[in-house]
């Protein structure tokens, strides 16, 4: 791509470390976004232009990996970067020279079985820190499911070099309560066929995860119909809609099972970059976005923010241009010599044309996948509430909700002093999983509910599930404001959108997920739902895709740089040999050995 420069400051917020050097690359700009394919003045003939359409955490890890191989690259993006993943500011909120309170689309949650997504945050500079982005992660101490009516089950995540948490004889109390409750509330014989179930998957092949298990929804496979309510409720709903965003009779349990092994073997200390649980230091643009922002730009990559991809035109068998709209409006052609498209699989559909998915069937498939909403709601305390140190899932909620209080785990930042008007001390960042059942105070699913009502329901659920065994830990006077997703829009009106929608899983999905590289020579796919091997729409199944379609892209291009490293799910040594035994029963077709139905 020729020079098309940085558009400078998007009119929905763009992130401070591009702008800065938006007004001299904007020189190229002109009245198109881009020339001709072909190379920038003064550069070598022999650099290729790459468009990335789209700037969330697949786009900018592929105009990383590219841009580190010595290639043009421009990245458009259509709101801000960072994607599902960033952090924005609440409008209004800042007085007295403080910044904005901070919101986001979700929390963020970066577990020790990622390895590509912490790689490349190794790879970003952070002052002050030797390991660039990756020091800026710290591990909460423990997490916890908050029972509606029964004591909440805190467990304590215990990993070298964090010091556990002062317990007082009441903690104790409550911890035995909450861990004989659950425990004695399954039955026996239902412990042992989950066992059972986690067994058989552990010991299951390739192939019988692929066809047999991908073909199973998860609630059948832990038969959980045949089941007592708390079953359902913490092994076969809990694990499924809070962690894979998918409803336990739909969800495909290769997917479940996937994501089960590895967060097991990571508790173990088995193949992990670091503990089960981890989050940022900071709001996530300031502790990740804008450094890496900052450090691509330094890489020469330039950024144009407000273009909305409308259109991959095919002809010839390659793409010829995309056609976008400006932020003005205005319908321009970018040109490359190839396109990375990393935008979510529901927008980047609708850019395929009739002959575009003639000439390559597997762009057809993604019609089949299905997305739903997973939308964060934040609100702002005057008080720190006495919730766990870490991430909390509020199992018997309505809406399936997950939260943290934020602040605690900033420990650079004093928050009444950095953000808003002086008064919150805390963000409880919330991410709501269910927008279709009917909530506790009016009746209604979240779709249905207004912005005001959706914020009062999701604050009742979370007094039921925290504040229900005699101890107050969210009172209503300490409630200083709230904020949620902007993404979301006509909620209380017959046809409410989200514009930032997930990926869920129901059985089948992994079928029909693509690869990076397309029939396409001068196409490739980077995004959460192309096939990687971590199968969930997640930041570390984006940044493999984009490394995946980088190097598919070096392939076809000729290029002599080293190909991108794409770390998969650890494997136990141990457990492949019962695999090999599995894979034999299996082509018998026989079950697995432990499978007892």
């Amino acid at each position: 791509m020729g020079h098309s420069g940085v558009g400078g400051s998007t009119r929905r917020g763009f992130v401070a470390g591009a702008a800065a050097v938006g007004g001299a690359a904007a020189m190229g700009l002109g009245t198109g976004v881009a020339r001709a394919a072909g190379t920038k003045a003064g550069a070598p003939r022999a650099q290729q232009s790459v468009a990335v359409l789209g700037g969330g955490v697949a786009g900018l890890t592929a105009a990383h990996e590219l841009a580190e191989r010595g290639f043009d690259v421009t990245v458009f993006e259509r709101r801000a970067l960072g994607g599902k993943a960033r952090s924005m500011d609440v409008p209004d909120s800042a007085k007295g020279g403080r910044k904005p309170l901070p919101g986001e689309h979700g929390f963020r949650f970066i577990p020790g079985i990622y390895h590509n997504l912490p790689d490349t945050m190794r790879r970003i500079p952070f002052p002050g820190n030797a390991r660039g982005v990756w020091d800026n992660l710290v591990a909460p101490r423990e997490m916890s499911f908050a029972r509606t009516g029964r004591e909440d089950l805190r467990m304590p995540i215990p990993w070298p070099g964090t010091e556990p948490e002062r317990l007082t004889l009441d903690d104790i109390r409550r911890a035995l309560t909450a861990l004989l409750d659950t425990a004695l509330n399954l039955p026996a014989h239902e412990v042992a066929y989950f066992v059972n179930r986690a067994l058989v998957f552990l010991t299951s092949c390739d192939e019988r995860r692929d066809d047999d298990w991908e073909a199973t929804p998860w609630w059948d496979f832990v038969r959980a119909e045949r089941m007592s309510k708390d079953y359902q409720r913490v092994l076969a709903i809990g694990v499924t809609r809070n962690i894979v965003a998918t409803k336990a009779e739909e969800a495909s349990t290769r997917t479940v099972g996937t994501l089960g092994e590895a967060f097991v073997l990571n508790a173990l200390g088995q193949g992990a970059d670091g503990p089960p649980d981890r989050l940022l230091n900071a709001p996530t643009n300031e502790a990740w976005i804008d450094p890496w922002v900052a450090h691509l730009t330094s890489l020469g990559v330039r950024f144009e923010i407000g273009w909305t991809v409308r259109e991959l035109v095919f002809g010839g068998g390659r793409i010829t241009r995309t056609v976008a709209e400006d932020p003005d409006g205005v319908r321009r052609d970018i040109t490359a010599d190839h396109y990375v498209q990393a935008m979510p699989v529901e927008h980047a559909r609708r850019t395929w044309g009739a002959a575009l998915r003639a000439a390559d069937p597997q762009l057809a498939r993604c019609d089949k996948l299905r997305t739903d909403w997973m939308t964060g709601i934040q609100f702002y305390l005057t008080e720190r509430p006495p919730v766990v140190k870490g991430h909390f899932n509020c199992i018997d909620s309505p809406w399936s909700l997950t939260g943290i209080a934020q602040a605690g785990h900033w420990p650079d930042r004093d928050f009444a002093a950095d953000y808003g008007d002086g008064v919150a001390v805390e963000c409880l960042s919330v991410d709501i999983s269910e927008w279709d059942k009917p909530g506790m105070l009016y009746g209604k699913t979240a779709k249905q509910c207004t912005r005001d009502e959706v914020a009062k329901e999701v604050w009742a659920q979370l007094k039921a599930a925290l504040n229900d065994t005699g101890k107050t830990v969210l009172s209503d006077g300490t409630l200083h404001s709230w904020f949620l997703d902007p993404g979301v829009d006509g909620l209380g009106t017959p046809h409410p959108t989200n514009e930032d929608e997930l990926l869920i899983h129901p059985v089948g999905t992994f079928h029909n997920r693509p690869s990076a590289a397309t029939k396409i020579p001068n196409l490739f796919l980077a995004g959460d739902y192309v096939s990687v091997d971590i199968d969930l729409a997640t930041m570390e199944g984006a940044n493999a895709a984009a490394r995946q379609a980088v190097n598919a892209l070096l392939e076809r291009s000729g290029s002599d740089q080293r190909p991108c490293t794409v770390t998969p799910l650890f494997r136990p040594p141990e457990i492949e040999l019962a695999k090999r035994h599995d894979r034999t029963r299996h082509r018998l077709g026989l079950r697995n050995v432990l499978d007892v139905g």
